[in-house]
């Protein structure tokens, strides 16, 4: 009985050490992506529901390159770092703005969108002619975000937000007084709400370049994106998404 016993409790720790195994191991097949998910038109919801936007495609394409299936976990900006940092994903897929400390932390892609700030005020504020009116005022912004960098040297003291959206609406109830961001999101906002209680009172001079950002350890995963890049850019695939959500090639 005793070894009957003792057996059965073997089969059941292997089994167990088994299931554990299977549930904490991953997919090569599949390439894990962390995105926003409400950052129009890089990483939102469409009209169907569905996760769609400039950088799912380009990342969609990217993935068929390397010939994986694509999982996207849809996280908070100001989270997004962390859950790639814990492995919640492989890659972040959000335009995020190659700077020398990103390099330093993360291991970054060729960039794959070119862009410049702008900052957006209200439509009655005539107080902002160049970046540095923004000295002594409030800047709503992604506390992490690049953006919110170029409105804190600029004198601005930030507002934490969680996204554009919400900036936006800040700046129309006069909680803030102004919102830096990317020229190609606030011209998709401005063209598909018709908002003209905001305008964009001046360009911020700042041009960036926009990658896919994975852990520091990813170096082969992060030489095979930038092959799959060359190859998208080089047979028109770049071009095509950004002309179909830009209305120009802003993959360059």
């Amino acid at each position: 009985m005793r070894r009957k016993l003792f057996a059965a409790v073997l089969a059941f720790a292997a089994v167990a050490g088994m299931s554990a195994g299977c549930s904490g191991s991953s997919d090569p097949n599949v390439l894990k992506i962390g995105t926003e998910g409400t950052y129009a038109p890089f990483s939102y919801q469409g009209s169907d529901g569905k996760l769609t936007g400039y950088d799912i495609e380009v990342a969609q394409a990217v993935a068929d390159k390397l010939g994986k299936k694509v999982e996207f976990t849809q996280t908070p900006w100001d989270s997004i770092f962390a859950g790639l940092t814990s492995k919640r994903f492989d890659l972040v897929a959000n335009q995020v703005t190659v700077n020398a400390d990103r390099q330093q932390k993360y291991a970054l892609s060729d960039p794959y969108t070119t862009s410049e700030g702008v900052i957006v005020t209200r439509a009655d504020d005539n107080s902002v002619h160049a970046t540095s009116d923004l000295r002594g005022k409030t800047c709503a912004q992604s506390s992490t975000s690049n953006w919110s960098q170029v409105a804190a040297a600029a004198g601005c003291k930030v507002e934490a937000v969680e996204g554009f959206v919400q900036a936006i609406q800040l700046l129309k109830q006069g909680r803030v007084d102004a919102t830096v961001n990317d020229t190609l999101a606030v011209g998709e906002y401005t063209k598909k709400t018709g908002d003209t209680a905001v305008r964009v009172a001046v360009k911020t001079s700042d041009t960036s370049k926009q990658a896919f950002a994975a852990r520091k350890d990813s170096g082969a995963l992060i030489g095979r994106i930038n092959d799959a890049l060359t190859k998208l850019r080089a047979d028109g695939t770049l071009a095509r998404i950004s002309e179909k959500y830009f209305g120009t090639d802003v993959s360059k």
